[in-house]
């Protein structure tokens, strides 16, 4: 969210005085039992209270032609600074070391100039109240707050909503789908730090790329879990949203929905033999948007890998050069498929 120039997030608004509606899990027009949303929630645990600091596990060391990594992602805990009644959806998200994974994969894989502070407290600038990246991308906060608020507006939904096929049955509660869609929000906002930091190009809204992060980082080092957990959250917050206003328009974030279905467009994309059935079949992605997916993935994709190639660390680079290099192989066979049956869909509209 834009924090009056000071801090840009992932803005979930989940309070709202509006009529709600229901939207994407409509599922191409058919309505679920129950109340037919998709949404995700948080988990609840109990919290011991002594201030305590995760970190990942260190970049390697470079030599000639790699960047030297001087930067650290670290997660901090501050417990002194969660009030009581935030401790159980706190721990469960420091049990569930999702924070810890993102920034070992930073650490390891990218040379990051400067330091990066992940703190989850109370104690944030005048006027957060969501994950917020601040705009030298060297701290992200996370109220405990804002974690609470998911897990009571999502616990809610789980119990009355009808669970999509694609998410695993085992993990359709309000612990898993709470750490998985935080996993994905949290991507979000290494998506700006790294943006920040590294000082990426952007050739649109920057709220735009770290979406897109969320679901690269997500999609190729988690799986399909975090990207649908969050659609479902995100569908969530648009029906309580209502009717969009003037402001909800002119945001520099997308418009809420909107956003729910590039997730599942970027995840349908990745791999359309798989989740063809799943998100088109059943009507969660709308036929007209899933022929425009592969490409949209491999765009993104060798996008990302093209953005971070320069920042890899000596020890990650062999690694991410083949990545890069297959996303390019990938980005021009999807293209090519793409102009091959362009002129169809033209017709088929």
């Amino acid at each position: 969210m834009v924090e009056r120039g000071h801090a840009e997030g992932i803005r979930v608004p989940l309070r709202s005085g509006k009529e709600p509606t229901g939207m994407l899990s409509r599922g191409g027009g058919r309505r679920s039992t129950a109340r037919a949303v998709l949404a995700g929630t948080l988990l609840a645990a109990s919290l011991t209270g002594v201030a305590s600091t995760a970190t990942g596990a260190g970049a390697a060391a470079s030599v000639d032609g790699t960047p030297d990594p001087k930067g650290k992602v670290t997660i901090v805990y501050e417990d002194d600074a969660i009030k009581p009644e935030d401790r159980p959806a706190v721990d469960a998200i420091r049990k569930s070391r999702i924070l810890e994974q993102t920034a070992d994969w930073v650490n390891g894989s990218i040379a990051l100039p400067h330091d990066l502070v992940v703190k989850v407290t109370d104690k944030v600038p005048p006027g957060v109240s969501d994950a917020v990246t601040q705009p030298d991308g060297r701290t992200i906060f996370i109220p405990p707050s804002f974690l609470t608020e998911i897990e009571q507006s999502l616990d809610e939904v789980v119990k009355t909503v009808k669970r999509p096929a694609l998410f695993p049955e085992d993990k359709y509660n309000a612990r898993d789908l709470t750490v998985l869609s935080t996993q994905f929000i949290f991507g979000h906002e290494m998506g700006h730090a790294l943006q920040r930091q590294l000082m990426l190009a952007n050739l649109g809204l920057e709220e735009d790329a770290a979406d897109g992060f969320a679901s690269f980082y997500t999609v190729n080092e988690v799986g399909p879990d975090p990207s649908t957990a969050a659609a479902i959250l995100f569908d969530e917050v648009a029906r309580r949203q209502g009717r969009l206003t003037m402001e909800g328009f002119a945001s520099d974030h997308p418009v809420t929905q909107q956003r729910v279905f590039n997730f599942l467009c970027y995840l349908e994309g990745s791999d359309p033999k798989r989740f063809d059935g799943p998100l088109v079949d059943a009507g969660y992605l709308p036929k007209s948007r899933a022929p425009l997916c592969p490409q949209a993935w491999a765009m993104l994709d060798h996008g990302w890998w093209t953005q971070l190639q320069p920042h890899f660390t000596e020890a990650f680079k062999a690694e991410g050069d083949k990545s890069r290099a297959d996303a390019h192989d990938r980005l021009i066979a999807e293209t090519k498929a793409f102009a091959e049956k362009l002129d169809d869909l033209r017709k088929s509209q």
